[in-house]
């Protein structure tokens, strides 16, 4: 690519001569492109041009709209191989991850072309007497979406197909890291019958993302990132008077009991803790073991991670690809340092795995385990997001669940075990938003939605699914009647109610 890319605005790409952000490829530091930061100006067409698109979409049939959001699925299913190939340039993932990822992201999409069905309304005929009463579900308006780098084309088709598809307008703003997956979905929406400025992107920064949130005509703001982001987004968006779904950081633990199966436990702890380099917001993080099998499930866990393959600049040989950013791989190294000052043990280390591989200049950390990890640690508090997997003991069930449940963040977790009991209990007791038995990443399909609990996200509502359609519309509860009789009962002064009519 190497060239400057701009907004999308009204179909069209759009360049604003001011700030400039390089977005380089990790796999080995080569500037793919920059983008160009939104003036207020070109932020001021985004939204004109989104409220003009939301006039003109709020009043197509839902047969129509479904029929747009229909041909955006098969554009997306033409052009899914390039799509992945995009996001492995711009974020090093490799091939069959980013594969998975636009996979992931049309399933919303097909929820979307159902929305006939999941937006009925209610109804009640002759709740009292000759009185009928009903709600709609309308939309909302302009929504604002602001998505990670790490997954540019997944998230952001968490959230606008469906708030399109209920009626309302968009505006996306992508991670500055690496946009160009995000831009090419969105030029590929551009491609179908849907009003121009329906689907608007925006680049930019910190200050763009205050300029959109604090603007009154943005009705409804969706977030993913960091919990002080989120945190921020939040309060910024209600002090606005926005709805707000700010989806925030995790720390997601694995209990792995005394009778789980010690192979398929290991394999599937491997995948959830390494692949995307650790870069998920349901990435494996914190395996919980018991004392009973520890020595055993780590000569399994550490046989199999040396088996890894990474650090190649040939991404798609790679078990998994790059961190994003040299500042985030200096970050997940400090932690890994961290941890081995406050007294934990580096059992398996990536940095000094990785001197002997043969990238000179991508952003490549290699697995990481570390052992004799407690909860007091700083390090076992911070969120790392990298290919860094901490392992904890525990004496029992009861002893497990109280470790997840004492940290701060309770996006997910999941259990190990061939015990039903055991696993209906943890599925209980556990106050985590998204629990796996089994099955160690346990992000709910399209039909339901994904969010987690305390630190994890700011606001009522979740993503996607039906918890997306309830955001992304507004209630209007209308109750009428017509008389039957030509005269009047007369004046009734007292409330009305149904035991009375």
């Amino acid at each position: 690519m190497n060239k400057i890319r701009g907004h999308f605005i009204e179909g069209k790409e759009v360049f604003d001569n001011g700030d400039i952000i390089k977005v380089f490829n990790p796999t080995n530091n080569e500037e793919i492109s920059s983008i160009s930061c939104a003036k207020d100006s070109s932020l001021e067409k985004a939204i004109i041009s989104s409220e003009k698109a939301f006039n003109e979409w709020r009043q197509y049939s839902i047969a129509k709209r479904t029929e747009v959001i229909f041909e955006y699925k098969v554009l997306l299913e033409r052009n899914k191989e390039k799509l992945a190939k995009i996001i492995g340039e711009d974020l090093g993932k490799v091939y069959d991850d980013a594969l998975g990822e636009v996979r992931r992201g049309i399933e919303n999409v097909e929820y979307a072309c159902g929305i006939g069905e999941v937006i009925k309304g209610e109804y009640n005929k002759n709740i009292s007497t000759e009185v009928d009463s009903w709600s709609e579900f309308l939309p909302v308006g302009i929504v604002l979406g602001i998505t990670p780098f790490n997954f540019p084309a997944m998230v952001p088709m968490w959230m606008f197909p469906l708030a399109l598809a209920t009626g309302n307008s968009f505006i996306l703003k992508p991670s500055e890291k690496d946009p160009h997956g995000s831009i090419f979905i969105t030029e590929l929406f551009n491609e179908t019958k849907a009003p121009k400025g329906l689907l608007n992107l925006v680049n930019g920064d910190k200050k763009t993302v205050e300029f959109l949130i604090n603007d009154k005509r943005i009705k409804a703001v969706s977030f993913v990132g960091s919990t002080p982001v989120a945190k921020k987004v939040y309060e910024l968006s209600s002090i606005s008077g926005k709805r707000c779904q700010a989806l925030g950081g995790a720390k997601n633990h694995a209990l792995i009991l005394s009778d789980a199966n010690i192979d398929y436990t290991t394999d599937q702890l491997i995948s959830a803790a390494f692949g995307s380099s650790g870069q998920r917001c349901m990435a494996l993080s914190v395996a919980v073991v018991s004392v009973k099998i520890k020595n055993e499930f780590l000569k399994s866990l550490k046989e199999k991670v040396l088996k890894l393959k990474f650090g190649s600049e040939d991404l798609n040989s790679n078990s998994f690809g790059p961190l994003v950013t040299m500042e985030h791989l200096k970050s997940v190294e400090n932690n890994i340092k961290i941890a081995e000052d406050e007294g934990a043990e580096i059992i398996v280390d990536g940095r000094d795995l990785f001197k002997r591989k043969n990238s000179k200049s991508g952003y490549f950390l290699g697995p990481t385990i570390i052992d004799k990890v407690n909860s007091k640690m700083k390090s076992y508090k911070n969120e790392i997001f990298g290919p860094v997997l901490q392992i904890m003991e525990m004496n029992d069930l009861s002893d497990g669940i109280d470790i997840i449940n004492q940290n701060k963040f309770g996006n997910g977790c999941c259990i190990f075990t061939s015990d039903g009991h055991s696993a209906r209990a943890f599925a209980e007791k556990a106050e985590i938003g998204m629990v796996g038995i089994n099955i160690p990443l346990p992000v709910p399909s399209s039909y339901h939605s994904f969010g987690g609990w305390k630190d994890s996200i700011f606001g009522d509502l979740s993503i996607y699914g039906p918890d997306g359609v309830r955001f992304y519309t507004r209630r209007k509860t209308i109750t009428q009647r017509w008389p039957s009789k030509s005269t009047s009962e007369g004046v009734d002064l007292s409330m009305p109610n149904n035991l009375k009519q």
